[in-house]
């Protein structure tokens, strides 16, 4: 029996180095392969493996079937009072909503709230990415993205849904530490069951269905996954969708549904500024003194703390900053066949 592990540790500076130069490879322009590899390795560092660094030859494969464009070039759509919208070009998501977040938090500056749509972009990976940087700017965020069909809408035993994911930050006194609520409208993101057949592992029975509609363990027969809590699930699925793909004027589920059209990715990040509502101070002492009340409840049997939203990434992420990132051997494996498909030297530390 082999005693090789399961899983190889790598630092994070090498990880994210050999990401972008993967991408770069598959077709991304050079600040886009980048913007895209610190996304990556910055779900892999929160412990979120199924948005990080596996979704790298997906990337390339989207790339070269021009779902992605690596040279895309983005423009102001259009603008009114503190709303913006942005045509991606079908930039790289990592991109396209780094420029929606930097967009909506320049407007909220000047009107108290910014909301940037952007349309025609392409897989947007941890949406709590975003908000950060809106918290890390000092405003409240929220990042909403929307795909195709990829989930059972309830009631259905076909994808009638997508597993558009939500994620609300905001700012405390301490910067480095807002909180992040980030989730997704599934029962389990697509990216885990990705991971658990990298691991060679099983998943839940309630993650998602095969080709009959009909739940699975087995990871490799998935086809669409459940939503989170029923109809609550998919309901908050479709209105996401609503909001950032129909009103921003590029649907995707009637497209797909009756059109059998893919168009794309969209997404939407909304900025707050504390300073319409009163002192910023104000909302960070309350936002403080809201945390500490919540840290301070008796925690649960087996359970060693109560955590807030985000906080246990961030955790896991100074932990793995210092010992490194973890990754499944079957990750590795196909990261290296792209490497040497694309003439890239795979590092010592990742063989």
């Amino acid at each position: 029996m082999s005693t090789e592990p399961a899983r190889r540790v790598i630092a994070k500076d090498i990880l994210e180095a050999f990401s972008a130069a993967l991408l770069e490879a598959g077709g991304f322009r050079a600040d886009y392969a980048r913007q895209s590899a610190e996304l990556l390795v910055w779900a892999n560092l929160r412990g979120a493996d199924s948005h990080g660094v596996l979704r790298i030859p997906r990337y390339i494969e989207m790339a070269e079937l021009g779902i992605v464009k690596g040279d895309a070039k983005p423009e102001l759509a259009r603008e009114f009072g503190a709303v913006a919208v942005i045509d991606g070009d079908r930039v790289p998501g990592a991109t396209g909503m780094a420029m929606a977040a930097d967009r909506a938090v320049e407007l909220a500056a000047k009107f108290g709230i910014g909301l940037c749509s952007i349309l025609r972009t392409s897989h947007a990976g941890a949406v709590g990415f975003f908000t950060e940087r809106v918290a890390r700017a000092g405003m409240v965020g929220v990042a909403m993205t929307a795909s195709k069909p990829l989930m059972i809408y309830h009631g259905s035993k076909a994808e009638g849904v997508s597993t558009n994911p939500i994620s609300i930050a905001a700012p405390s006194r301490n910067a480095a530490r807002p909180i992040v609520l980030d989730m997704s409208t599934a029962a389990v993101a697509l990216g885990k069951i990705m991971a658990a057949k990298d691991a060679g592992k099983s998943i839940p029975p309630d993650w998602g269905v095969d080709a009959n509609g009909v739940a699975t363990t087995d990871p490799a027969i998935v086809k669409a996954v459940l939503p989170m809590a029923g109809p609550k699930g998919s309901g908050l699925s479709l209105m996401i969708e609503i909001l950032v793909s129909v009103l921003g004027g590029n649907p995707l589920i009637s497209a797909a549904l009756t059109d059998k059209r893919d168009a794309g990715f969209n997404g939407l990040v909304l900025a707050l500024s504390p300073t319409a509502f009163g002192p910023r101070d104000q909302l960070e002492g309350e936002i403080d003194r809201l945390s500490h009340a919540i840290k301070g409840l008796p925690p649960a049997l087996a359970t060693d703390d109560v955590l807030l939203p985000g906080e246990r990434g961030f955790l896991l992420a100074e932990k793995r900053l210092q010992e490194g990132i973890p990754l499944a051997l079957g990750t590795i494996g196909r990261l290296a066949e792209e490497a040497g498909k694309r003439g890239i030297a795979v590092p010592p530390e990742i063989r």
